[in-house]
């Protein structure tokens, strides 16, 4: 045979199996209507194994990876078609409807936000840029903003989570496993490193330069070319504006943004030290309580998988069966168990979508446990 003759084998056989596939849909959703009548969950665990080892005997060994393949799929197409078809709610989903009617359609102008640092911190602007008149109360560690919202201390928090130069922030997506809180909103805010020193200071004159990890990662071609300088890492840009101005030594200076010169009373000796000029990180705005303001199209997740293969696959695949686009996977290791991780996820969907609702209520036949954080609109 031709190729051409071997195609037109291939498109009878696919008309064959679309058409096996309509019905077997449609099987499936009589057995949606019988599970409904009987108060039987859609997931049947028990049923699915054996289909799939039924499915591994009927197959050449060459061949039982791909026919496993193919029916996990079908069976992940099934249970997302019968919980489309009985519109499966729970407490999750009728806590989110309860956060769209109950939140207020305008985003709050001002209130409390705990911020990490000092004065003219990078959290800072991201605030101003989130509230009008936001009153900020600094805190030394990022572990004590994520508990001034969980003890009420604070309305709201502000957190860096991702650099498009130096990525994600780590110790921030592994604070998030411990505490328990909301996305309500994120902003994207361009992040410009200054080198700053006292007035009078020359270049040539610096022998330390002080900065967050974050921003040393990214000035790093800048540190390259100056091998003759000790970089000292700090806990914040603008914690290291302030030790600059409060030091008595005349070799110092500060990789921190433009407005810690004027807070501090220091010079620029050199603008924009960042490997790119593109540079920006992006901040999440945080909640003890479900807030979810109008025009929300963005949907963040962590979420444990069981420790088998095909357990991410099985996810995804859910995602691209309901056509929801994913922005963002980190994993994070999970404390006290071995090589096992916590994936987090920012989903690019409409919380008034039924696909999204759809999801809210299939996640768990997917996954081992998995924690909703929050639908939010990314201010720019």
């Amino acid at each position: 045979m031709d190729l051409q003759e071997l195609r037109t084998s291939i498109d009878q056989i696919d008309h064959d199996l679309l058409s096996l596939f309509a019905q077997r849909m449609d099987l499936s959703a009589q057995i949606a209507a019988f599970k409904h009548q009987h108060q039987l969950p859609v997931l049947d665990a028990g049923r699915e194994q054996e289909k799939l080892d039924s499915v591994a005997a009927q197959l050449p060994e060459e061949l039982q990876e791909y026919g496993l393949s193919l029916y996990s799929l079908l069976m992940e197409l099934s249970r997302a078609r019968q919980h489309a078809l009985l519109h499966s709610t729970g407490p999750l989903t009728e806590e989110i409807t309860h956060a769209i009617t109950q939140t207020d359609p305008l985003f709050p102008p001002h209130a409390s936000v705990a911020c990490q640092g000092v004065a003219g911190a990078y959290s800072q602007l991201a605030c101003e840029k989130l509230f009008r008149r936001p009153g900020i109360l600094y805190f030394s560690s990022f572990e004590s903003v994520f508990s001034a919202v969980e003890k009420g201390l604070c309305q709201y928090g502000v957190i860096p989570l991702e650099n498009s130069t130096a990525g994600s922030v780590n110790i921030v997506y592994d604070l998030m496993m411990r505490h328990r809180f909301r996305i309500v909103r994120s902003v994207r805010l361009k992040v410009d490193h200054h080198l700053l020193a006292k007035p009078g200071v020359r270049l040539e004159d610096i022998r330390t330069i002080c900065s967050h990890e974050q921003a040393i990662a990214q000035c790093s071609d800048f540190l390259q070319q100056h091998p003759e300088i000790t970089v000292v890492r700090c806990a914040n840009t603008a914690e290291a504006a302030k030790m600059v101005a409060d030091s008595q030594r005349s070799d110092m200076a500060a990789l921190s943004s433009r407005s810690c010169a004027q807070l501090y009373g220091l010079q620029c000796l050199l603008p924009s030290c960042q490997n790119q000029g593109n540079n920006y990180t992006r901040f999440i705005c945080i909640s003890r309580n479900l807030e979810i303001y109008p025009g929300a199209d963005r949907t963040s997740l962590m979420v444990v998988l069981p420790h088998r293969p095909g357990a991410l696959y099985k996810l995804l695949s859910r995602f691209y069966a309901l056509g929801i686009n994913l922005n963002k996977l980190e994993s994070r290791p999970l404390p006290e168990r071995d090589f096992e991780f916590m994936f987090y996820f920012d989903l690019d969907t409409s919380v008034y979508s039924p696909q999204f609702i759809q999801l809210m209520g299939e996640l768990d036949d997917v996954c081992e446990s998995f924690t909703y954080l929050g639908s939010y609109r990314e201010v720019t």
